[in-house]
C-alpha cells in the first residue's frame, strides 16, 4: 500500500492560513496546542559553534525517518482518527522533474521523475519560503509516497515535513535544516513522550529560539 496524493489541500487549510511566522510554523506547526516538544534525532549542540559532523552518533541511532515513525507510532493513542493521517511532503527534495545522466559515449538519458505530470502540476500546499505536496493515509505507509515513479528508491527515505491527523489533535513538524522536529499536541501527549524511554524528547517553548548548529 502506498500513500494516497491529494488533489484537495483544504486539509492543511490550517497551515497554510496559519498567522505564524514561518520560521516558527514549519518548525513546529500550526499554534493552538497547550504544549510543545522536540524530538531530537542527535543530541543539542554542546557548544557554540558546533557543527552536525562533529557529532558522535551511535551505531544504534537510528535513522531520522525510522525515529520519526516511533514517534507517530506513539501519538496515534492520542487521536480519535489514528487511520487518517495527512502527510506534506517537502518538493524541494528534488520531486521535480527527472535526471540528466551522460553515459560514457556522451549519449544523454533522462530518467523520469518521481511523479506523474499530474501531480506535478498540480497546486501545493505553500507556506512563505516552502512548498508540499499533500498525501493522506496510515502511519504503516509512511515512506511510500504514492504516485512516485518505479526505480525511485530514495523516495522512501524521504522525511514528511508535516504529519497530523484527521482530528489534528497534535502535529508534527519537520523542517530541512534543524536537528530536531517539533510537536504540537496536549499536555497528556506531550507527558507520555517524555517518559517514554526509546525516545530523546524534550519539553520546548516555540517563542523561544531553538538549540541549532553552526
Amino acid at each position: 500500500m502506498t500513500l494516497v496524493w491529494c488533489a484537495d489541500l483544504s486539509p492543511a487549510d490550517w497551515i497554510t492560513g496559519s498567522p505564524l511566522p514561518w520560521d516558527r510554523l514549519v518548525t513546529f506547526g500550526p499554534g493552538g496546542f497547550p504544549a510543545h516538544a522536540r524530538l531530537r534525532f542527535i543530541p543539542d549542540p554542546a557548544r557554540a559553534g558546533q557543527i552536525e559532523n562533529d557529532v558522535e552518533r551511535s551505531d544504534a541511532t537510528l535513522p531520522d525517518i525510522e525515529q520519526l515513525h516511533l514517534l507517530l507510532s506513539r501519538l496515534l493513542t492520542h487521536t480519535g482518527t489514528p487511520d487518517e493521517l495527512y502527510f506534506c511532503l517537502w518538493d524541494g527534495w528534488g520531486v521535480d522533474g527527472g535526471t540528466v545522466h551522460v553515459d560514457a559515449d556522451g549519449t544523454r538519458r533522462v530518467e523520469p521523475g518521481w511523479f506523474r505530470d499530474e501531480v506535478l502540476a498540480a497546486p501545493r500546499v505553500r507556506v512563505p519560503h516552502r512548498a508540499y505536496l499533500l498525501f493522506r493515509g496510515a502511519l504503516s505507509e509512511l515512506g511510500a509516497w504514492g504516485d512516485a515513479g518505479p526505480g525511485s528508491p530514495r523516495s522512501w527515505s524521504l522525511e514528511p515535513a508535516f504529519v497530523w491527523p484527521a482530528d489534528r489533535a497534535w502535529c508534527v513538524a519537520k523542517d530541512v535544516d534543524p536537528h530536531w522536529a517539533g510537536i504540537g499536541a496536549d499536555d497528556d501527549a506531550i507527558e507520555a513522550l517524555l517518559a517514554d524511554p526509546a525516545l530523546d524528547v524534550v519539553r520546548a517553548d516555540p517563542t523561544q529560539p531553538q538549540p541549532r548548529y553552526a
